[in-house]
Formats: structure tokens, C-alpha cells, sequence
């Protein structure tokens, strides 16, 4: 191999092009899409909230980038600087001085491109700890020390995560310093083992290993400082948190091999004057000697041989600041707990005071309710309903729990044969309306009772929609574009469709080339560049699944899991609950910790699959479904974290005292938040050691479902009064059993109307009084003969027997249990109310109605004396033609599934039924 001067030198002059045109490459794709996000929260009018993320990742992300590849490039260089008269060890084979000079150039090269790789991981890993940062630069007191060390929680909160990455990050920069000089040394010659380890290295080449060793000693002594905050979310003992060893064992050993660790470090220092290793190879065997008596075998002999024997004696002050500091985290402090006698004083005269309570049990689960939705009224193959929400209106006077649900489009369902580019991102871009129903009535085949359906929608309540059209959503998460060239699919009108053009301020505007060809870019589409269905007035929308499009603007904050509709305004604004959590909370049980105390319900709950051991329901947001405006509302002003976060980002929060008063009856307390409290709660009841160190009163959640297939219950929604409350109140309830037993022992309210929005209330049941339980009661229907009948005869007659959720619901000082019955044909999807259970006390009926049932029950309820007809005025009609063609549509295909399933009772029943709305429809149309 030849050596040529001028191409070394081309080459040279030319490496910083490739490096350049490299880099361009590489980032170019993330520089374009930085500058096609600015444009996005811009037109949302978050803009300085991006700004303050860039400016402080680009700051992290340089600065660390510098510092970083510097302290890598100078130990490299000092080395190099101290071997400067001899070669690399693997040269000597090569006797050309040229050639040997190309390679070592090279491997110059070579070490440069690892000292960028490593700075540039830093550098990433940096950037993406901007939230760390900024929160120990506006840190808020929570005005609480913990028990251990006295600092304020803010300490572990916003200060401690940072001191802790600061001293992982420079560990791993002078252990990376020290293998790369120490390869420079090895690979000179510089290392002498034919010396004897105690002088297989001297002069400057050790001087400069040993400040390097010093430094890291150092750095690990400061590891062991800050490890002793950390036994505060130790898992090691009975508690989570600092339990005895930790305090009395632990605690002390990190003292001392922080200051052995010191002595070590010195050790180094003394070494740099004397020769020979070994002062530093003497202390790092009493480093190790210590590490394993001290930092181990220490705790274990003081936990298995002190504690052990006295365990809640010795443990019961960390078990009160675990049970204290855990209850605080999740805000259970705030609980009021109330005796309820659960004395069955029911009675004709209490169900009919009542009648807003029993009028609004809800007799749909969200299931079989999503799967009728889905058949009745998705009208065509592309429109999709994700999911059923619950919430309540003022209509016609009267307070209403409904459910509701968005009609969205979702493009995959297109079929194959339509998914193109144009039907894809310009002609389906929007879903149309929603359906809502009220959770207690039906038709009379079975199937919801409408308050608002069909597209365009039809509604029978005084609840206006004028802005139906939804471009964002829950299924909606594709990018599309408005005002384009052409008209938007509206929705279906018989044998054509209907069109439109967007006028909303919603997306990106496609105003210039610039524009155009950065989106062509980031999108990797060119069509966005050269189609001709372009205009000025074309806007992008992209964001558009409301759960993604929020945390774009707020990723520090925790969603949950259901964003639901409300039409407010006569527009459809989507409602999502943004938390504010940790994982630092000193003493507080996580979420994610299995034990017998605390084992974890399974949902899609995201915060039960984190961490999570401080959570307050922080934030309300509101996202317009036609263009896409996002509302940040703080809530919960005593909270730090959000403190914080107000500070950080100045123009992101609106205080809820300006949101308006139709958009705040709209609140619900979330389900996710609740069910946290109450799982938490299960354990955090028993506030003494000793009864929680036993598990003597460990609750659970009740279990419902046919044996085998058991489920534990989930909180549900109801309107009711409350025993201390004036009137009837929107609110979540759920009960609890006892942890080995099926009985109810209390349950809990979460209120969401209000001032006493976000109040937990805890009735409890006399201990010495038997108040059945969802499990027992279920097992009371199942052994009652002509239900279980019955039952059994319509599976036999080939119909799905589907039992709903039993409700338990709190009437007055007594309770109610209430579980719909459904039919499905084994081949259709149209489950139907069937049937109606309810017990009380020592009876159970089924009828075909709550009311028939209640009947039964407590007696027919007193019929309301006749309204007298003004004079001069006519009886109005008893329906609408559209409620007629809808029951007679709903009874044709009652009547259709009957058939398949030879039941001809029910055949015959349905054919009535549509003969009378037939007749009734002859009647108002001669």
C-alpha cells in the first residue's frame, strides 16, 4: 500500500463537507419538523409554551453536548500529550513513518467519532430532561417536612431528581474520561506490568489516572449523600418508606461509605506525590471490605435479628408516617365518613319523594348500549361510535342522566376499494353528531329512547346543536385538509351526499410554497406540494385524537383515559381531565406496588400501571370538536405541582374561576382519579398501626358477574340525594366489601355538582348488622325459581342472555339493588332491555320495567290527580311523525330478530306494536 501526501490532504479538506452534509441529513428531517410544529402551536395559540421547551432542550442539549465531548477531548488530549514520544503499540508493525502517521491519524479520527457519539446520547437524554430542570428552577413548598430529615416534600419533589441525574451523568463522564485515557496508556506502552503492580504505572500518566480516580471517588461519595433521601421510597420492609433498618442501619452506613469513600479519594490525592499504587489499591480494598460488612451484611443481621423478633414494635412509627404521608398524597385526608343504618325503611311514600333518584337509575350498560348504538345508528359502514359517556343535562325542565356518544369517521373503515389519497385526506374529514339517551327509559321493544339521534340530528329535548360536525376526536387520527379545491362528504342523503366546505379556524394554513413544501417533507408526501386541490385558504389538521392533541401542548401532566362529549353552546366540546402526579412522594404507597394491602384493580386505567404515589385532580380541559381549540382551566390552585407548572409556562393555565358557568356543569369528577382513591383507600382506611400492620380491616372491592367470570365492580354514575344534601346530585359511587367476605361494610361517594365537586364522602354499615353485597345478592337472583327460569328458557330458545351490572343504590337510609336484563340473538348484535331485577331486603322480582318492578315491590304508585284541559285548547298529538317512524322502524326489526329466533310470542308482540305506530302515523298524516 502506497501513501500519497495529496490525497491525505483532499481528503482532509474534504472530511468537514462529508461530516456537514451528514449532519444535515440526519437532523434535517427533525429541523423540518421542529419548524411545522412551531406553525402548530401556533394555531392553537400556545406558541410560548413550544418556545420554552425549545429554548430550554436546545440549552440542555447544547450545553451538555459541550461540556461533555470537552471533558472527553481534554483527558483524551492530556493523554496523548504525556505520551507524546511513543507510537501506538499496534504501529510497530508498519516501518513506513507515512503510513504509520495515516493510521494514527485515523485512529484520531476515530476517538473523535466516539467522543461525538457519547456527547451526543448525553446531549438527547439531556434535552429530554428539560421538566427536571425547569422544575428545580421554580420549585413550590408543599409546607410539609417529611418525618426523617425535616426537609419540605418540594426537596424530593423538584430538587432531588436533579441532584441525582447531575451526579449519574458526571460519574459516567470521569469513568468514560478514565477508560479512554487509560486505553491511550495501555495502547502507548505506558503501562508497564513487568514493574509489579505497585509500579506498573508512574509519572504523569499516573498523576493524571489518579486525579481522574480521585474525582470519581468523590462523585461516589456525593452518590452515597444523596442516597440516604432515597430510603424514603424504600420497599425493603413492611411499609413502603424508611422503615427501622432504614433508618437505624442503613442511614448510618451511607454515612460511613460516604467518608470512606472521601479517604479513598484522598488516598488518590496522597498518591500523586509518592510512588507506587499502593495507598490507593489499600483503600479501595477497605472501600470494598466496608461496602459489603456495612452497606450489607449490617442491615440484614439488624433486620432478621432485631426487627423481626419485635416487628410492630419496632416498625409502628414508619408504619403512621407511611399510613399519614400516603393519605395525604392521594388526598384522602379530605374523606368525611358518616354512618349509614341501611335500616330497609322503604316504602311506597319514600320511593315516590325520591322520584328524581329512581327516575334516573340507569338501566344501560355501556356495552350492550354501545353495541345498539353501533347497529341503530352508525346509519353507514364509515361512521363509528368509540365509546358510551354518561353525563346530565337540564332538559325540558327536568335534571337528566343521559348517555351519549360521538358518530365519528374513522377513514380505515372505508372500504379497500376507497382508500385513496383524496378520499382519505380531503373528501372524509369529519364525523357527524352525537347520539344521547337517558339512562332509564326504553322503547317499548327493548331499544334506547332517543333524545337525540339520526344524521342530520333529530332531537326531542330543548338542547340545540348547531355546529354537529366533529374534526376532532377519539378515532380520528389521520391528517386531513380544509378549504381545499373541492367539497368535504357531509353525510348521506338517501341516494347522494351531502357536501360542505369548512369555515372553521381550526389547522394549519397552507398559505405559502414554504408552507407546502415543509409539510410535503415532514409528511413525506409530495402531493402536498404539487396538487392542484390546493388553494390559499387550505388549512392541515393534524393533532386531531384529543388524548395525542392535549399532551402535545402540556406532556407533563397525566390524562385520563376518557375524554367525553358535551354539546354546550350548541357545539360539541370534548371534556378530558388532566392530573398532576409524581413517583416522589417521601413514604407514599405506589400505585403499582403489589401487595395484599394494596393490589391493583385491572383496567385501562394508565395510572395503575405507573408508578404513581401522589395524584390531584388538577386540571380541566376543553377541546372544541369542529376546530379543534384547546381551554387549559387549573382547578386545584393548592397544589405545588401545579404551582409549578403555572410558573414554567405563565399563559397556559386560565384559573377556574373564568370558566362559564354552562361549561362547568359539564364537570365530572373522573372515573380514573376516583377509583385511584378508593383502591387507595381499601388499606388507608385504618389509620392505627397496629389494626393496619394486621390487615384486621382490609376491604375490597365488590366482585359482579356470573361465577367463573367475576369481575370487581367499577365505580358508576348516579343523580341522587344524599342524606346531608338538599336536593338530587350528580355524583359517583362505589361499594366496598370486607377483604374475605361478600358482605358490604361501607361505601363511597365522589360529588360532582357544585361546591361539592371533588368531596368524598364514606357511609359505613353497622358492623354488627349482615347488608348483602353485590356477590350475594346476585347468587339471591340466581336461586330465585321463576327468574332463573326464565333465564334458562330464553337460552334454550337460542337468545344471549346477557346480566347487566347490579346497581347498589342508596335511597334515603336504605338501599336498592337494581340489575337489567338484556336479549341478543346468538347471530345479531341488538341487545334489547328484556327485563328488570330489583331486591330489597328479603324479596326479588323481575318485571319487564323498573317501575312494574318496583310495583311489585312497594305497590303501585299513586297515579297524579288529571291535568283540566284549558278552555279553547286541543290535546296535542300523543307523538311526533319522527318518534313514530322510529318506533316503527325499532319494532320491525324487534319483530325480523324474534323471527330468526322462533320466538313467536314476542313476533306477534312486535307486529302489534308496529301496527299501532302505523296507525297512529295514518292518523296524524290523512
Amino acid at each position: 500500500m502506497t501513501y500519497s501526501p495529496a490525497k491525505s490532504f483532499k481528503a482532509r479538506r474534504l472530511l468537514p463537507w462529508v461530516v456537514a452534509i451528514t449532519l444535515l441529513l440526519v437532523f434535517s428531517g427533525s429541523l423540518v419538523h421542529l419548524l411545522t410544529e412551531s406553525w402548530w402551536f401556533e394555531s392553537v395559540g400556545y406558541a410560548s409554551v413550544f418556545w420554552v421547551r425549545i429554548k430550554w432542550q436546545l440549552a440542555l442539549g447544547v450545553g451538555s453536548f459541550v461540556v461533555y465531548g470537552g471533558v472527553l477531548w481534554a483527558n483524551y488530549q492530556i493523554a496523548r500529550q504525556i505520551t507524546r514520544d511513543r507510537v501506538y503499540r499496534f504501529l510497530s508493525r508498519y516501518s513506513d513513518p507515512a503510513q504509520r502517521q495515516q493510521i494514527e491519524r485515523f485512529t484520531h479520527l476515530g476517538v473523535a467519532g466516539l467522543v461525538f457519539l457519547l456527547s451526543l446520547g448525553v446531549a438527547l437524554r439531556a434535552s429530554s430532561a428539560w421538566q427536571t430542570v425547569l422544575q428545580f428552577l421554580n420549585p413550590t413548598e408543599f409546607g410539609t417536612p417529611d418525618p426523617i430529615f425535616q426537609r419540605d416534600i418540594g426537596f424530593y419533589m423538584f430538587k432531588l431528581p436533579l441532584w441525582q441525574g447531575l451526579q449519574d451523568n458526571l460519574l459516567g463522564l470521569l469513568v468514560w474520561s478514565l477508560l479512554l485515557a487509560s486505553a491511550v496508556y495501555a495502547l502507548k506502552g505506558e503501562v508497564r506490568p513487568e514493574r509489579g503492580w505497585k509500579y506498573f504505572l508512574t509519572g504523569e500518566a499516573k498523576a493524571h489516572l489518579c486525579l481522574l480516580l480521585a474525582a470519581i471517588a468523590a462523585l461516589l461519595a456525593v452518590g452515597f449523600w444523596l442516597d440516604r433521601f432515597s430510603l424514603l421510597y424504600s420497599d425493603s420492609g413492611v411499609i413502603f418508606g424508611a422503615g427501622y433498618t432504614d433508618v437505624h442501619a442503613r442511614l448510618q452506613s451511607f454515612w460511613l461509605m460516604g467518608f470512606v469513600t472521601l479517604a479513598v479519594a484522598a488516598l488518590f490525592l496522597i498518591a500523586l506525590g509518592r510512588s507506587g499504587f499502593s495507598l490507593p489499591i489499600f483503600g479501595i480494598v477497605i472501600y470494598l471490605g466496608v461496602l459489603v460488612l456495612v452497606n450489607g451484611m449490617y442491615p440484614w443481621v439488624q433486620q432478621n435479628f432485631v426487627v423481626e423478633p419485635n416487628e410492630l414494635t419496632m416498625e409502628r412509627p414508619y408504619i403512621e408516617h407511611n399510613i399519614a404521608f400516603t393519605r395525604e398524597a392521594y388526598n384522602l385526608t379530605s374523606v368525611v365518613s358518616e354512618p349509614f343504618p341501611a335500616n330497609n325503611s322503604l316504602d311506597r311514600a319514600v320511593i315516590d319523594a325520591n322520584e328524581p333518584t329512581i327516575g334516573n337509575i340507569r338501566l344501560w350498560d355501556y356495552a350492550p348500549l354501545l353495541s345498539t348504538y353501533k347497529q341503530l345508528q352508525e346509519i353507514r359502514l364509515y361512521y363509528n361510535f368509540e365509546d358510551v359517556d354518561v353525563d346530565r343535562y337540564t332538559l325540558n325542565g327536568d335534571y337528566r342522566q343521559v348517555t351519549l356518544s360521538a358518530r365519528e369517521l374513522p377513514v380505515e373503515q372505508l372500504p379497500p376499494e376507497a382508500q385513496n389519497w383524496i378520499n382519505r385526506q380531503l373528501k372524509f374529514t369529519h364525523g357527524f353528531g352525537i347520539v344521547m339517551s337517558p339512562v332509564n327509559q326504553v322503547t317499548p321493544n327493548g331499544l334506547p329512547d332517543f333524545f337525540i339521534r339520526n344524521v342530520p340530528p333529530v332531537s326531542t329535548v330543548d338542547l340545540p346543536l348547531d355546529q354537529p360536525r366533529l374534526y376532532y376526536g377519539e378515532s380520528t387520527d389521520n391528517y386531513i385538509f380544509t378549504g381545499a379545491n373541492t367539497d368535504e362528504f357531509d353525510y348521506p342523503q338517501g341516494d347522494t351526499n351531502a357536501a360542505y366546505r369548512y369555515t372553521g379556524a381550526g389547522g394549519v394554513p397552507l398559505n405559502s410554497w414554504l408552507r407546502r413544501l415543509a409539510y410535503a417533507f415532514d409528511l413525506g408526501n409530495v402531493r402536498v406540494l404539487i396538487s392542484n386541490y390546493f388553494s390559499p385558504t387550505t388549512r392541515i389538521h393534524y393533532h386531531r385524537l384529543i388524548t395525542e392533541r392535549v399532551r402535545q401542548v402540556a406532556p407533563f401532566l397525566t390524562y385520563d383515559s376518557d375524554p367525553y362529549p358535551a354539546v354546550i353552546d350548541g357545539r360539541i366540546k370534548w371534556i378530558l381531565d388532566g392530573y398532576t402526579s409524581s413517583d416522589r412522594y417521601p413514604y407514599s404507597e405506589p400505585l403499582n406496588r403489589r401487595t395484599d394491602m394494596v393490589s391493583l384493580v385491572e383496567n385501562t386505567n394508565p395510572l395503575m400501571r405507573n408508578g404513581v404515589n401522589y395524584i390531584r385532580d388538577a386540571v380541566k380541559v376543553f377541546v372544541d370538536a369542529y376546530d379543534g381549540s384547546l381551554e387549559f382551566y387549573a382547578r386545584d390552585r393548592d397544589d405545588p405541582l401545579l404551582a409549578t407548572y403555572s410558573q414554567i409556562f405563565p399563559n397556559l393555565f386560565k384559573p377556574i374561576e373564568e370558566l362559564p358557568a354552562n361549561y362547568r356543569e359539564h364537570l365530572r369528577y373522573p372515573l380514573d382519579i376516583f377509583t385511584v382513591q378508593a383502591q387507595m383507600y381499601r388499606a388507608y382506611h385504618m389509620e392505627n398501626p397496629e389494626v393496619f400492620y394486621n390487615r384486621e380491616d382490609l376491604w375490597r372491592f365488590p366482585e359482579h358477574g356470573e361465577e367463573g367470570a367475576a369481575e370487581p365492580m367499577e365505580p358508576y354514575y348516579v343523580i341522587m340525594k344524599l342524606p346531608q344534601l338538599e336536593g338530587e346530585e350528580f355524583m359517583q359511587i362505589l361499594p366496598f366489601t370486607p377483604a374475605n367476605r361478600d358482605n358490604m361494610i361501607a361505601w363511597m361517594a365522589g360529588g360532582s355538582d357544585g361546591d361539592n365537586y371533588g368531596k368524598l364522602l364514606l357511609y359505613e354499615f353497622p358492623k354488627q348488622e349482615l347488608v348483602f353485597g353485590p356477590t350475594q345478592i346476585e347468587a339471591r337472583i340466581s336461586q330465585t325459581p321463576e327468574i332463573s327460569e326464565q333465564l334458562t328458557l330464553w337460552s334454550q330458545q337460542g337468545s344471549g342472555v346477557i346480566r347487566g351490572t347490579l346497581l347498589v343504590i342508596p335511597v334515603e337510609q336504605s338501599l336498592l339493588y337494581v340489575q337489567p336484563i338484556y336479549l341478543r340473538a346468538d347471530q345479531g348484535e341488538l341487545p334489547a332491555l328484556q327485563r328488570v331485577i330489583v331486591a330489597y331486603s328479603d324479596r326479588v322480582v323481575m318485571r319487564e320495567t323498573l317501575t312494574q318492578s318496583l310495583d311489585a315491590i312497594f305497590g303501585d304508585a299513586v297515579a297524579p290527580p288529571p291535568t283540566p284541559a284549558v278552555p279553547g285548547t286541543e290535546p296535542a298529538p300523543p307523538s311526533t311523525v319522527s318518534d313514530l317512524v322510529q318506533s316503527a322502524l325499532e319494532s320491525y326489526q324487534s319483530g325480523q330478530q324474534a323471527l330468526q329466533q322462533g320466538d313467536w310470542q314476542r313476533y306477534g308482540e312486535a307486529q302489534q306494536q308496529l301496527e299501532r305506530a302505523l296507525q297512529e302515523l295514518n292518523q296524524q298524516n290523512p
